[in-house]
């Protein structure tokens, strides 16, 4: 990355903004790339800058911003979506404040986004991340194949114990009458993703992010005794062969590529997976029909998912940045003037108006759908423009519903405050410690035991910080009222 000024065609002296940000994997159409196509040229010629990104692997996209960091080249921007990462940074004093920043160069970015954005990104009454935020309101909710419930003589499962016996029967029955034994009743992701209707079924949710009110204290929901309980039930799942018995391999792709071959007949979707690997698997097997369920209830009727946080990624600014308005009036643009057109895609080109229902040209919307990369910087997720989008796209997949689903079931974080510092010391180790202990209790390479050893481990490797950092925020919060 060089700084300066551009000086490439129709770009002379503009003044240059770098930027880092994860590519989503996007796909371009021949001969263009993420610094060259229809959007970042009309992105350049309303900002007068010269904008220039680089997108690193997204495996090992977090080490690769370390090396940036650590580095004597620093770009304007760096877009993440790892809360962890962005609050180590901010403890380390390697990121600029932006308050005078966006009076100067964006005073518009004041007004976009909601104060719960806000207080998401604000450290010490400093704002230190421009937000982008997310358009769902939480994590994921149930979808099953019809076809295999009718074929099997069940109805759409409600409880945790209907569940099970759906889950016995996708597994054990042939639901696809291939004659082979080669469905599973359930899936999950690796790093136990997509389990959260099944932790919810049990009353709670595990993230550094998920706190839960007990007893006037706010405890992480990773350590709650309904944490082991839920554990137990998936393990039960994995020994009778009812869950996935590769579940712990399951990336993205794998994953996805299960659910369109006919593999996965119940899972937890994303509210997007309708145009996704749902989509994929109705194309390859006409017969396929798949509805969403209601979430699986556990005892005391406990139901739910996890909800998302306000902020999706963190555009931030490194302190050594060279441009730092620049940065600033890219951001305002793209959450201001240019929002409609980057999120929706160039009216005439990618959609039309009749009879006042946006009408999108699949092809071209699918074509260019790489514009994601963009208003991922500082996504204002205007409800408006969403439901037009979203029913835009079609009633078959029932995206603003699934979107609806989520949003009456979410098991909200009693945490709603700024990550506290010990989120940034200690969360990317606590996390990992585990996701690799709850996958290998439910794989069962560890015995259920062990749960109580890793609380204790989590307590003593920065838990206890942790946990007194959110109480004192939630003492605070209480004192104000």
């Amino acid at each position: 990355m060089a700084g300066g000024k551009a000086t490439g065609p129709g770009n002379e002296g503009r003044p240059m903004v770098r930027i880092v940000t994860n590519g989503l994997n996007a796909i371009y159409p021949e001969g263009m790339d993420i610094n060259s196509n229809p959007y970042i040229e009309s992105i350049r010629k309303h900002t007068n800058l010269d904008i220039r990104f680089t997108i690193p692997p997204s495996e090992g996209f977090d080490t690769k911003l370390n090396v940036i960091m650590a580095s004597d080249d620093i770009p304007d921007l760096i877009s993440t979506s790892n809360t962890n990462w962005f609050v180590h940074y901010v403890n380390r004093q390697a990121l600029m404040p932006l308050d005078e920043l966006i009076d100067r160069h964006a005073p518009g970015l004041r007004k976009r986004f909601p104060q719960e954005a806000w207080d998401q990104v604000t450290v010490d009454g400093r704002i230190y991340a421009i937000p982008s935020l997310n358009e769902a309101p939480g994590g994921y909710l149930m979808y099953a194949r019809k076809d295999w419930l009718d074929r099997l003589g069940l109805q759409p499962p409600t409880t945790l114990d209907e569940y099970y016996a759906v889950m016995k029967a996708f597994a054990e029955q042939d639901p696809d009458g291939n004659g082979k034994d080669d469905t599973a009743g359930i899936s999950i992701r690796e790093n136990m993703g997509g389990a959260s209707p099944l932790f919810g079924a049990f009353g709670t949710q595990v993230s550094i992010l998920a706190w839960h009110e007990r007893d006037g204290r706010l405890v992480n929901g990773t350590v709650l005794p309904e944490t082991k309980e839920a554990l137990a039930f998936m393990a039960k799942l994995y020994k009778e062969k009812l869950l996935d018995q590769q579940f712990m391999l399951n990336k993205t792709a794998v994953f996805n590529e299960k659910i369109a071959n006919g593999k996965i007949g119940l899972y937890a979707a994303s509210w997007s997976d309708t145009r996704g690997p749902i989509l994929d698997n109705r194309l390859n097997d006409p017969k396929a029909e798949w509805i969403p369920l209601d979430y699986p209830v556990g005892k005391d009727g406990r139901k739910g998912t996890s909800a998302s946080q306000p902020v999706r990624y963190y555009s931030v600014v490194p302190a050594a940045a060279v441009n730092a308005a620049g940065a600033m009036k890219l951001l305002d643009f793209l959450s201001g003037e240019g929002y409609r057109d980057i999120k929706l895609g160039f009216e005439n080109e990618i959609w039309t108006r009749t009879d006042g229902k946006m009408v999108i040209n699949f092809a071209e919307h699918n074509k260019h759908f790489y514009r994601g990369v963009y208003s991922n910087l500082a996504d204002i997720a205007e409800p408006g423009v969403t439901k037009d989008r979203l029913d835009g796209l079609g009633m078959p997949f029932r995206l603003n519903e699934n979107l609806s689903r989520i949003g009456q079931n979410l098991i909200k974080s009693a945490f709603t405050g700024t990550t506290v510092p010990a989120m940034g010391l200690y969360g990317a180790n606590l996390e990992k410690d585990m996701q690799e202990t709850f996958t290998k209790i439910v794989a069962g390479a560890l015995p259920l035991s062990e749960f109580d050893a890793f609380v204790e481990r989590w307590y003593k490797a920065g838990g206890e910080q942790m946990t007194a950092e959110v109480n004192a925020w939630y003492e605070s919060k209480n004192r104000e009222k």
